[in-house]
């Protein structure tokens, strides 16, 4: 049995879970979302948890039932509470502001650097160089935060660009001016 497959997925109140046509559709109170799911994996709703099983032990099934278990726990915490990600933008002059559905930035290139934000996803930029990214859906959140970082990642020396707000950097030392 597959260690996360097996933990039962906990349904918190105002979340509504139904399965059809190989379609799990999860609502919530923040929202609505979708997930098509492989016919080699079973769910079983059961006093507020949901129980996600397989129809035989192959290695490709037993990959399946541990992600749909996991894809389920994500949907059932976005309709419930969302997900969020934090960035912070390092650098002198470096500074993001939201204009409408359009995030505009200065990354010290010569131009500034317009992002449109996607549908679904909520953008708040703070003056200290704080950008906060939230939205329902995990995978959307974590790959627009994706984006935005590549923009200007982090460099060793100084230390500028634009990091997640729990990153490390491993900052290096430079020429030493030894003779």
């Amino acid at each position: 049995m597959s260690r996360i497959g097996k933990i039962p997925v906990k349904v918190p109140a105002g979340v509504k879970v139904s399965f059809d046509n190989d379609t799990i559709t999860v609502e919530g109170p923040k929202g609505k979302l979708l997930q098509v799911y492989h016919p080699v994996v079973n769910f079983e709703s059961k006093d507020g948890e949901i129980l996600v099983g397989r129809i035989n032990d192959e290695k490709q099934t037993k990959s399946f039932h541990g992600l749909y278990r996991n894809l389920l726990n994500n949907m059932v915490i976005g309709v419930s509470s969302g997900f969020t990600k934090v960035l912070i933008i390092n650098g002198v002059g470096y500074r993001a502001e939201v204009q409408g559905k359009l995030l505009l930035m200065n990354l010290g290139f010569s131009n500034e650097v317009y992002v449109g934000i996607p549908e679904g996803l909520a953008l708040k930029a703070e003056a200290n160089g704080r950008l906060e990214i939230s939205g329902i859906d995990k995978q959307r959140v974590g790959e627009f935060a994706s984006q935005i970082r590549k923009l200007r990642a982090p460099e060793p020396y100084k230390g500028k660009g634009i990091r997640y707000e729990n990153e490390r950097i491993r900052r290096k030392v430079g020429k030493s001016g030894v003779k």
